[in-house]
């Protein structure tokens, strides 16, 4: 059986978010002398799953960034502010000042970037099963089987791996943020399209960790409706739905609702170290390589800045190693209110609100994203509970990393649709 032989600079495995983005980055970056050796662009082989089982379901991606951003053919919606309501019904936020609060669906994203890199000849999309990463004289070569069943080898001076980690690197802390979600549609307009919810904690809490409703409205009638936790195990979906039929009936009190579409997925909060390194000449990049923020479980705008730094060093001819995602001093805080919220020391729903309420909604969102200063991580840190944050700090130099187990990452489910649902009793 023949061997189907593709060769390229850059060998690019996984379609999502982080594959796509370092692809577009590569693509529509100025000529480089770069790995090529003179001034042609890079050639750059992406290397996707074919349509089948391996092939994730759509995603909800979101971020914020300025008003205008390179991706906004494929936002599904944005908003200028936002709203945090806590245990006792008081109500936190408010305008973002110039940034947007943006969603983006993954079927979307991968359209506008398949598009707008389907006319470039040193660009090529490959559809096929990453099996093997082997090193080579000149880089690494990916063992793949395409869609119809014949083996594949994709060669390249440098590799960069998206895929999910087989397990997790051993960890201090590790709580799983976990949710479902319904795109709902009301009989009545009651959603302001205007304001996303981030958290909402009119919803019974777990013995350990916490949990929110999370609305984003699409229109008047439509939103994005979705119940999500910070603990150590998922629930069952009749869990989610229990708790969901609760926050739409009897805390958002929505009436007769339609579920057009669902998505479920479960995203590891831990405080381990990723390396970003595989192998000679092949990196991880994306959640494999820590990408998703510990404390909050984004992960997109920290993936696209990651690559964006990857395209820039290729480019200059620098090299192809992957930026750290996320400062020493955003990694170190993170680990510290992980470990607070994991012991019991710090209560989530006040510790959240409390954050919320005392810092200004723009320079909330810049700290989240990793983009403020000491001074201003400085003062953040004096809005939540001192004690049992700095006796958390102080204990964590002495801990051990354990292994965790396998990761998670975010997968939506196929699509519900066509259920009307009336009122129902809150879960037990």
């Amino acid at each position: 059986m023949s061997v189907r032989e593709t060769v390229a600079d850059v060998v690019i495995i996984g379609g999502g978010a982080s594959g796509l983005s370092l692809a577009h980055a590569l693509a529509t970056s100025d000529d480089t002398g770069g790995l090529s050796g003179g001034s042609d662009r890079l050639s750059v082989a992406l290397v996707e799953a074919p349509e089948g089982p391996l092939r994730p379901a759509e995603r909800t991606w979101c971020f914020w960034e300025e008003a205008a951003g390179e991706f906004d053919d494929a936002v599904t919606a944005s908003w200028r502010r936002m709203r945090v309501h806590g245990s006792d019904g008081q109500v936190f936020g408010g305008d973002l000042g110039p940034l947007r609060y943006k969603m983006i669906r993954s079927a979307g994203f991968e359209r506008l970037v398949h598009t707008r890199l389907a006319d470039l000849d040193h660009v090529r999309l490959l559809r096929a099963t990453a099996h093997e990463v082997r090193a080579t004289a000149d880089g690494a070569e990916v063992r793949c089987t395409t869609a119809d069943g014949l083996p594949a080898h994709v060669r390249g001076r440098i590799v960069y791996d998206s895929r999910p980690l087989p397990s997790l690197p051993p960890a201090r802390t590790t709580l799983l943020q976990h949710f479902r979600g319904w795109f709902v549609r009301t009989r009545q307009p009651v959603f302001d399209p205007e304001v996303a919810d981030l958290m909402d904690f009119r919803v019974p809490q777990p013995s350990h960790g916490l949990a929110f409703g999370y609305v984003l409205p699409l229109g008047p009638r439509d939103a994005l409706v979705e119940y999500t936790l910070f603990s150590r195990a998922p629930l069952s979906r009749e869990s989610y739905d229990r708790a969901l039929r609760h926050y739409t009936a009897d805390v958002l009190k929505l009436g007769e609702l339609e579920i057009r579409d669902a998505e479920q997925g479960v995203i590891p909060m831990t405080d381990a170290r990723f390396p970003r390194r595989a192998g000679a000449g092949v990196f991880r990049i994306g959640a494999a390589s820590g990408a998703t923020r510990p404390a909050t479980g984004y992960t997109f705008s920290a993936a696209r800045r990651q690559t964006r730094g990857i395209a820039a060093a290729l480019c200059a001819g620098r090299g192809g190693a992957v930026p750290a995602p996320w400062s020493r001093r955003a990694t170190a805080m993170d680990a510290v209110m992980l470990r607070a919220l994991d012991t019991g020391r710090v209560d989530g729903p006040q510790f959240f609100s409390t954050l919320f309420r005392r810092t200004p909604p723009e320079r909330l969102l810049r700290f989240l994203d990793g983009r403020t200063g000491l001074f201003e991580d400085l003062r953040i840190g004096f809005a939540v509970p001192m004690w049992p944050m700095l006796r958390t700090a102080l204990e964590l130099p002495f801990l051990p990393r354990r292994p965790v187990g396998a990761s998670r990452t975010a997968v939506a489910q196929a699509p519900v649709t066509g259920v009307l649902l009336p009122h129902d009793p809150p879960p037990p």
